[in-house]
């Protein structure tokens, strides 16, 4: 029995306060956990905040822990059965949290968004490890990549119950959205920009489409992410989705180590609607002239500088109203030939990058804590549906998250 169920590190960050701010506001003391970061000072001002929202907070523990110490990190882990960690760059902060972690046989879960980070860890064989000694290891746990990951789960896992198979095609599509970025993200998106820029065998990483599965699993029918103007044959014009790349490698990985319970073949995308005619066209030449220009502009010094100056500094993000008054929806749809698609939809009704993030996070670290026994995989480095299946898609239902199936007629 450990100290406490989980330990929320980088709680004075603005993604980890706003974790905390979750466990405070629908879990209070009926859970064990703690905050941690770097600085008591800022730790003890957090949890002053957290008082005012319950105040059973008055009892909440602080850690000290820097992402650079390894002591301090093992001292962290060994007192919890999960570390839920915002600290990022993961690329720049993260390794070492994750070997200390399988290392302590301590569960994790993060909000990643960096192909290449996770390939780090797979090649240092720390996926191996995990399985041996049955740690979960589960990056992707937030809007890259719950909404893509848990929703292609829960429309094949229909389609197995109601036909008796999966479907081959399955296509995500970013439907609507209203938030913001934090400087986490922007610093996230600047450095796996840069390793690339820097680094050939990073952006071979990168690009690979099946580049996250396991070494005798990297063959399928995708090739590389939709980069320009489509038109698709139920909702009309699409545009470039920015966390297809992420998304698209972590539903690959969940099938490869389902045992390709979707299909050897599945084929899976994943784009932003535009809507279809004449105004869905020019809002898909306007999304993806952004996206095009937004991408140079960061690997052009004098350019890059000029954005920097426009985006929000780590530490900054969205204001409290603009998370409240913010959502997003996403739809995936499943096809077969001579068949209406299947179509899921999931939706919230928050600022899907920060408290949608807060609720999707928060609940796979309450999932990992709380229903060790009852999970499908029992170690390896894992993406949320394999690691959780449907235990986390009920909790995410019961935290107001609406997952729902749809027969298109």
């Amino acid at each position: 029995m450990r100290d406490f169920d989980v330990v929320v590190f980088g709680a004075t960050g603005f993604a980890g306060k706003l974790v905390a701010e979750y466990f405070a506001n629908c879990y209070g003391d009926s859970i064990r956990w703690a905050i941690a970061g770097r600085s008591l000072d800022k730790l003890e001002a957090v949890k002053a905040e957290l008082i005012e929202l319950d105040p059973s907070c008055k009892d909440l523990q602080l850690i000290v822990a820097d992402s650079n110490d390894r002591e301090s990190l093992e001292a962290m882990a060994k007192r919890t059965t999960v570390v839920c960690t915002t600290v990022g760059p993961y690329a720049k902060y993260g390794a070492l949290l994750v070997e200390v972690c399988v290392e302590t046989n301590t569960h994790y879960c993060d909000l990643t968004g960096e192909t290449q980070f996770i390939r780090r860890n797979l090649d240092a064989g720390w996926h191996m490890a995990a399985e041996r000694n049955g740690t979960r290891i589960v990056h992707c746990c937030g809007y890259d990549s719950i909404p893509s990951d848990i929703g292609t789960f829960v429309v094949q896992e229909h389609c197995i119950e109601k036909e008796g198979k999966p479907r081959p095609e399955v296509v995500t599509f970013a439907w609507a959205a209203k938030g913001g970025f934090s400087g986490g993200t922007v610093a996230s998106i600047m450095n796996i920009v840069d390793e690339a820029t820097e680094d050939k065998d990073v952006r071979r990483m990168v690009g690979h489409p099946y580049g996250l599965n396991p070494p005798d699993k990297r063959e399928g029918p995708d090739g590389s992410d939709d980069m320009g103007i489509g038109q698709d044959p139920d909702v009309g014009w699409t545009a470039p989705f920015l966390m297809a790349p992420i998304n698209t490698r972590i539903v690959r990985r969940s099938n490869a180590l389902m045992d390709y319970r979707y299909g050897k073949n599945m084929s899976y995308r994943e784009v932003m609607k535009a809507g279809k005619g004449a105004k869905g066209l020019a809002q898909a030449t306007a999304i993806t002239a952004a996206i095009a220009s937004f991408t140079a502009g960061l690997v052009t010094p004098g350019v890059r500088g000029v954005l920097e100056g426009f985006l929000p500094d780590p530490g900054e993000g969205p204001s409290r109203e603009d998370i409240e008054n913010g959502f997003f929806d996403t739809r995936i749809y499943a096809r077969r030939p001579g068949k209406d698609p299947v179509i899921g939809r999931i939706y919230l009704d928050l600022d899907p990058g920060y408290g949608g993030t807060a609720v999707m996070l928060g609940e796979s670290a309450i999932t990992l804590a709380l229903h060790a026994d009852e999970l499908p995989s029992k170690g390896g480095i894992l993406t949320p549906s394999s690691a959780m299946g449907q235990i986390l898609v009920d909790r995410l239902k019961d935290a107001g998250m609406k997952i729902e199936i749809k027969q298109a007629a």
